[in-house]
């Protein structure tokens, strides 16, 4: 199988990542507790993830498999923390509507368990639901992996299922105790240091 190439991605790539992620995190019990509304999650969660996306597009990191199948979104903390996403709570609102509250408690739950130490937090990797277990998810963390490696940097995330959880202990990263959302919900907390050459 020939591993799918990788490129940086720009601002006016943020729509299709963030209708990308949201089709892609359809399954997760999390998506499921933050709009109730089958019919309505996937749009809000595009809206939602769009604000993150762009974000990051401005002061991160976002990659994507060529064919459009996978992206990886890094945002760095190292120094000084980034600012918020530009009148935040308003583009919340306007996206998330009457689960905006829900997406809020998510907010304060990631910012509760958040390292203080430098490191690149990757906020979303995501996989085109008809092309997962083909390698593309590996690709995109190697990818960045290779320079968090050269430069010294570990890595975070909060994994949000066991599938999940299982391919990022097998990239090296280590997984504390789960932090729940009020369902019971877990996301797991995972760190990785970088791996010398």
């Amino acid at each position: 199988m020939t591993q799918p190439t990788i490129t940086q991605l720009g601002l006016e790539d943020a729509r299709w990542v963030a209708e990308r992620i949201a089709e892609s995190f359809m399954v997760l019990d999390a998506t499921r507790w933050l709009v109730s509304d089958d019919a309505k999650r996937e749009a809000v969660m595009a809206g939602n993830f769009e604000i993150i996306v762009a974000h990051a597009l401005r002061h991160g990191l976002v990659f994507g498999a060529e064919d459009r199948a996978g992206v990886a979104v890094w945002l760095p903390s190292v120094g000084e923390p980034l600012p918020p996403p530009e009148d935040y709570d308003a583009r919340l609102a306007a996206a998330c509507g009457e689960w905006t509250p829900r997406f809020v408690h998510l907010d304060e739950l990631f910012a509760a368990n958040h390292p203080h130490e430098d490191h690149h937090h990757l906020a979303l990797l995501a996989v085109q639901p008809d092309r997962q277990g083909q390698g593309i998810g590996t690709a995109l963390l190697r990818h960045h992996h290779a320079w968090l490696d050269a430069n010294g940097v570990p890595g975070y995330l909060e994994a949000s299922s066991e599938i999940s959880r299982s391919l990022y202990a097998r990239h090296g990263y280590r997984g504390s105790e789960p932090f729940r959302l009020p369902d019971g919900t877990p996301f797991w907390p995972m760190w990785r240091e970088p791996v010398a050459g």
